[in-house]
């Protein structure tokens, strides 16, 4: 069973209301606006997320990717764009597990993110796809030739050196692969990482002198894999742990931290205070477990391993089931005080809120959204010349069932809990997804 059918309804929700597939490649410019875009905001949001072109898919996480974006410039949103990245996998109507074991054959459905000149859309077990900032696929992206394995959906930035950090999983050995990327661009490190088996490792993280990879009991199982869908499931005997390594570093250098047993898809952000290195995520228990009838909710945690002592805490920050958590690129890695987060719904990974947490103290502020729209992953984007952390605003793609169209909404991060500054009305349907960047044009 797949992480989302029940024996009740066999339909899987990937395919039902918001989550299925759109089959037209839309662009529309000078779009209609409600309210006011700052004029300072010049640039593209980009989202990605699954879209098999066939109608049907063996699971939310395997079809072919989709990017919207949305360009602003100059207080107008001067276009919309829905485009397939181009791969040889689109030629399939479920793509078989021979194609998508071929690096250059990425699905590329998860992330987009910006870096050295460079926009790729990224799947964790492919290598990268290039696309321009029209969204034209330009194809593979190989660092130079220097890239010959698969890449995260998930790399971090540093904000102080410009550095792309990044890692690649596989089930076969190597297990697990970290590398680095300078500011230009320019692949400059890569080592092999030593765990004790493949398992899924989705994200991981940073801080100013650090990498934290994340070795848990999510494990792949050929037999299961042979027979369709993700081909993972739970390992009671594979233990949790969390890995700390000098950022220029080897898999000598990694200490590990033994963690209760959890499965964490994404983190919010990390960082050193003295002798520890915090880290905070979205903990999952029961996941992938056997009985599983639907996932669990993630909640928001809170991991602390003091580097002197080898002691490691835990602790909950709130009670609510919240995931896709993001902080302003310019605090990744660093100490900070506000992360933003989105709340899912009971049954199926439908975003009907978004979170702003005060971190030090666990108070948050709530924008809920209303008439059955939906959201998607909110993404910040700073304000020019802001004086404090929050100054800047908050982007998400929300969708309007009653128009069976979708808006990009602006909401002040500030001041999340009132009505969107400006919402952009889109031509078209934006499926539930999974992440994005914005994009400036000074970047």
């Amino acid at each position: 069973m797949t992480i989302s059918e029940t024996a009740a309804d066999p339909k899987p929700f990937w395919l039902s209301d918001n989550f299925a597939p759109v089959f037209s490649e839309t662009t529309e410019h000078e779009l209609s606006v409600t309210r006011t875009i700052p004029t300072e905001l010049k640039g593209r949001y980009f989202r990605n997320g699954a879209n098999p072109p066939s109608g049907k898919s063996e699971d939310w996480f395997l079809a072919c990717g989709m990017i919207h974006g949305v360009e602003l410039n100059g207080g107008k949103a001067t276009w919309y764009r829905n485009r397939y990245i181009q791969t040889p996998l689109l030629e399939e109507e479920t793509p078989s597990q021979e194609s998508r074991m071929k690096l250059e054959n990425s699905i590329a459905n998860t992330h987009i993110v910006g870096h050295a000149g460079k926009i790729l859309a990224l799947a964790e077990l492919s290598l990268p796809i290039e696309v321009s900032k029209d969204l034209e696929t330009r194809g593979p992206y190989t660092f130079g030739g220097k890239l010959n394995a698969n890449m995260t959906a998930h790399p971090k930035i540093c904000p102080i050196t410009g550095e792309m950090l990044f890692f690649g999983y596989s089930f076969m050995p190597p297990f697990l692969t970290y590398h680095r990327a300078s500011a230009s661009g320019e692949l400059i490190q890569t080592e092999v990482i030593d765990v004790k088996g493949g398992t899924m490792a989705h994200d991981f993280n940073i801080t100013e002198n650090y990498v934290i990879f994340m070795d848990l009991p999510i494990v792949f199982d050929m037999k299961l894999r042979m027979e369709g869908g993700l081909g993972i499931r739970f390992d009671d005997e594979y233990g949790a742990r969390l890995g700390i390594m000098p950022r220029n570093g080897n898999s000598e250098d990694v200490i590990w931290f033994e963690i209760d047993p959890c499965y964490i898809y994404h983190t919010m952000n990390a960082y050193e205070d003295g002798d520890e290195v915090v880290l905070d995520g979205c903990r999952l228990v029961g996941y992938m477990t056997e009985g599983m009838v639907k996932p669990p909710l993630p909640k928001l945690y809170q991991w602390r391993m003091n580097l002197k002592t080898g002691a490691v805490t835990e602790r909950q920050i709130d009670d609510l089931g919240v995931d896709f958590p993001r902080v302003p690129d310019s605090k990744v890695g660093q100490p900070y005080r506000y992360g933003y987060t989105a709340e899912f719904g009971q049954d199926t990974p439908t975003v009907v809120a978004f979170h702003k947490y005060d971190m030090p103290t666990g108070n948050k502020t709530s924008h809920h959204l209303k008439n059955g729209r939906t959201g998607s992953e909110a993404v910040f984007v700073p304000a020019a010349n802001g004086t404090s952390e929050d100054d800047g605003y908050l982007m998400s793609y929300v969708y309007d069932p009653a128009a069976d169209k979708s808006d990009l909404i602006i909401l002040d991060a500030k001041n999340i809990e009132n009505d969107p500054i400006a919402v952009i009305h889109l031509p078209a349907r934006v499926p539930a997804g999974f992440h994005g960047s914005w994009i400036a044009d000074s970047e």
